[in-house]
């Protein structure tokens, strides 16, 4: 488990791109799951945990690498 004492999403996303599944604790925000490269959404959690997943999970598809046509 992967520890971050502050929010950042960049490096976050970046470790869930190398890693794919897993559980990190972010300050804050607790414990996050994720699984095949995507943050879980937990059934139950505070609205402020919710909005960063949501984040995070569209950074990471935006960083996603479409493959070229050749």
């Amino acid at each position: 488990m992967r520890m971050f004492p502050v929010y950042s999403p960049k490096l976050i996303a970046k470790h869930v791109r190398i890693f794919l599944t897993g559980v990190i604790w972010v300050k804050d925000l607790g414990q996050l799951e994720f699984s095949n490269g995507r943050f879980l959404m937990p059934k139950r959690s505070l609205p402020q945990v919710r909005k960063a997943i949501s984040e995070l999970n569209s950074l990471l598809e935006s960083q996603k690498v479409s493959p070229s046509p050749a």
